[in-house]
């Protein structure tokens, strides 16, 4: 277990590598780029041995459990000469998390630790941030090549690597804040790469702002959590206090609601979704890193983290209704139905993002864990093969525009095609890639978890989001690849070209992973029953936790079984989606110019333009609101008060030098002067008589004056 219980290293090499970029990058051959790739070479080979080794302490106390019980039951049978039977249910064990801890600082009798907890999800969210992180670097050293801050830009995509790496092992919640502030600060400067371009600036602000707000929840939550806990910040104590009913249900409830906020800011849930779009602003590689595979499923790792709170604060094991279910499903369906508007395909891939956290907090909702970070893993890959692959087609036409720049791109770039057809039919859904298998998951636990009547309606709202999806994916590939090429893509000068292999080897490996991840948690139940053990359920075997502080210790919570009639349902809805969406586009059928015909199709068309409206919303009536009545307070002090108070001292200051001039150096110091003058003047003109110029008379004076002191002297003597 040396790898796993070492994995802090992985963090660390990575924020080695941002110092080293920053100081050096620039004297580099490759200004720093080298470094980079280099240091998340290293991390990836690390977090597939820790993969490695971690699968092999879970086999290893499965194993122990099988023989500790095939010795109960060797024991019961000597005593009732009967078997049990009980061979043939599940085995329950548990798994030791690795674990290490250091002295961060103290206050008072209070402890505050930082550290490293890694079990299951942290170990699957190592082999997710790495790899990605490092098909990222390899891209984009064709992607922004000769941009003029290109060491900048990969100095900051290590550090976000690091925070990123360092959030999913965190040991204590304020270890988790902290990394969760780092990883925003990181989006915030990508975001804003190109900050002399006012749209990438306000984005950038956008970003940070609205997930500011979100981190007030967040700050809230830790901060209930830490007195709840009996001064305790620690995740693992944590969990087992919520668990055990050592925390009240009230206060495990307004915990939840507070982290709730950061879960709809950093994981983009309505409402606080509005950032994530506009975030595309940025680079793409940095959407593809950031915005579709690690920083927004941050809020919906932090909630698979501290489950414990969220399954007994939301009641989840035997509700049918919860705010994450409700927030996941709204989520579901306005991201996908704003996704169908859009002209740029950065924005349709960003919307689609929205969706699929959508469901991916919805699952959670439910209680489908394993569904959720299952969804969560093979989302990652064919996402961020779809934006890299809208990267690739961009880079070409040098737009992100469909509708006028795009448009049998198919032609000019076969292989980008064939890459982004794969990782489209992963995310709809279609049999036997990787989508197929994580949604049918989550849609299953919909329909099987939860108390009386379960979560029946937020499968119909999953089946409606498939079908929502199959739409606007479609339409997608239409604009971009097929019909007739426009705007840059039809110049006969420069027409466009397939990208290079640093662009195209990612696309690779993220599309072969778009197939192969569906098979990582193949189900054991239905017309699958006969899958040896060995072959199904890995995903939910090696990294579900397997402890007191998760939530399975609990009769009420349960795995989803493969519904055949789910999967097969959900399949058609997807291929109904297709069916429409191509009669539309390809043979040009339906109600075209329904919105310049039908009020209420207009209207409706024009909601999803303008996006619900939410950012009138926040920018024209909340911050305008506050906006306009502060600036005019600004204004009015900065008249009134500031102005003022020069004016008046300037007022004062002529005053003060006009008394000064008139009564002090013309009253006083000029008539002092004068009357010294006059004065110096009329005793030269009295002594001028004295100075006659004749000797007997200088004498005289000068004998009366020697009589005179002699006369003194003899008075006084």
């Amino acid at each position: 277990m040396w790898f796993p219980d070492h994995a802090y290293l992985i963090p660390l090499i990575a924020a080695a590598s941002f110092v080293l970029i920053l100081f050096f990058g620039k004297r580099m051959p490759k200004k720093g780029a080298e470094i980079g790739i280099t240091a998340l070479s290293i991390c990836f080979v690390m977090a597939l041995a820790t993969n490695v080794q971690w699968f092999s302490h879970v086999n290893s106390a499965e194993h122990e459990a099988e023989v500790a019980q095939e010795e109960g039951e060797a024991a019961e049978a000597l005593v009732s000469s009967e078997s049990t039977g009980s061979a043939t249910e599940p085995i329950e064990f548990e798994v030791e998390p690795s674990r290490a801890s250091w002295t961060w600082w103290q206050s008072g009798d209070v402890t505050f630790s930082v550290g490293m907890l890694l079990d299951g999800p942290g170990v699957m969210m190592l082999f997710v941030v790495t790899l990605i992180s490092l098909l990222v670097h390899i891209y984009s050293t064709d992607y922004i090549g000769g941009d003029r801050r290109y060491t900048h830009y990969f100095a900051f995509l290590s550090l976000f690597s690091a925070s990123m790496l360092g959030l999913v092992m965190s040991e204590t919640t304020l270890q988790l804040l902290t990394c969760w502030e780092l990883v925003g600060l990181c989006s915030f400067a990508l975001i804003g790469h190109w900050w002399e371009e006012k749209p990438n600036s306000d984005a950038a602000l956008k970003a940070f702002i609205t997930n500011r707000v979100g981190d007030v929840g967040l700050i809230c939550g830790v901060i209930i959590l830490f007195f709840a806990a009996d001064q305790s910040f620690d995740i693992v104590t944590i969990n087992e206090m919520a668990l055990n009913g050592e925390i009240s249900h009230l206060a495990l409830l307004v915990a939840s609601c507070s982290l709730m906020a950061a879960v709809m800011s950093k994981s983009g849930q309505f409402v606080l979704h509005t950032w994530l779009p506009d975030a595309m602003a940025g680079p793409t590689p940095v959407s593809a890193l950031i915005h579709a595979a690690t920083m927004v499923v941050a809020g919906v790792f932090m909630v698979a983290r501290l489950y414990g709170v969220f399954f007994q604060g939301f009641s989840i094991g035997t509700s049918s209704v919860n705010p994450l279910v409700v927030i996941g499903a709204i989520t579901v369906i306005g991201g996908a139905s704003l996704a169908f508007v859009q002209k740029d395909i950065k924005k349709v891939l960003a919307y689609s993002t929205v969706s699929q956290l959508g469901y991916m907090v919805m699952a959670l909702g439910v209680g489908a864990w394993t569904a959720a970070l299952f969804h969560l893993f093979t989302h990652a890959m064919f996402k961020a093969g779809l934006f890299l692959g809208a990267g690739s087609v961009a880079h070409s036409v040098h737009s992100f525009d469909m509708t006028e720049h795009m448009g049998g791109m198919r032609k000019f770039m076969p292989k980008t095609f064939v890459t982004f057809l794969i990782c489209t039919a992963a995310l709809i859904g279609l049999f036997p890639l990787a989508g197929f298998w994580s949604k049918d998951e989550v849609l299953s636990g919909a329909q099987q978890l939860g108390g009386e009547g379960g979560y029946l309606v937020f499968m119909v709202v999953g089946l409606v989001g498939a079908f929502l999806t199959a739409l606007y994916m479609t339409r997608c590939i239409y604009l971009t690849f097929f019909g007739e090429p426009k705007g840059h893509a039809a110049d006969a000068e420069h027409p466009p070209h397939e990208s290079g292999r640093r662009i195209l080897v990612p696309l690779y490996i993220l599309s072969g992973m778009a197939i192969i991840t569906g098979f990582a948690n193949l189900p054991n139940s239905g017309v699958l029953s006969g899958s040896p053990d060995g072959a199904s359920l890995r995903f939910e075997h090696f990294y579900e936790p397997k402890g007191s502080y998760f939530p399975s210790v609990l009769e009420t919570f349960d795995h989803p079984e493969f519904n055949v009639l789910i999967a097969l349902g959900s399949t058609i809805i997807g291929l109904l989606g297709i069916s429409l969406a191509y009669a539309w586009y390809w043979k040009g059928r339906g109600p075209h110019g329904l919105t310049s015909r039908n009020k209420f199709a207009k209207a409706g068309y024009t909601v999803l333009v303008e996006k619900y409206y939410l950012d009138h919303l926040y920018t024209g009536i909340i911050v305008g609101a506050v906006k306009g009545p502060i600036a005019r307070g600004a204004y009015w002090f900065n008249q009134k008060g500031i102005d003022g108070v020069v004016n008046s001292a300037g007022v004062a200051a002529v005053k003060s030098g006009k008394f000064v001039y008139e009564r002090i150096d013309q009253g006083v110091v000029d008539t002092i002067v004068n009357a010294s003058g006059s004065a110096a003047g009329g005793s030269g003109q009295r002594l001028r008589r004295i100075q006659t110029g004749r000797v007997q008379q200088y004498a005289a004076l000068l004998f009366a004056g020697a009589a005179i002191l002699a006369g003194i002297f003899i008075i006084v003597i």
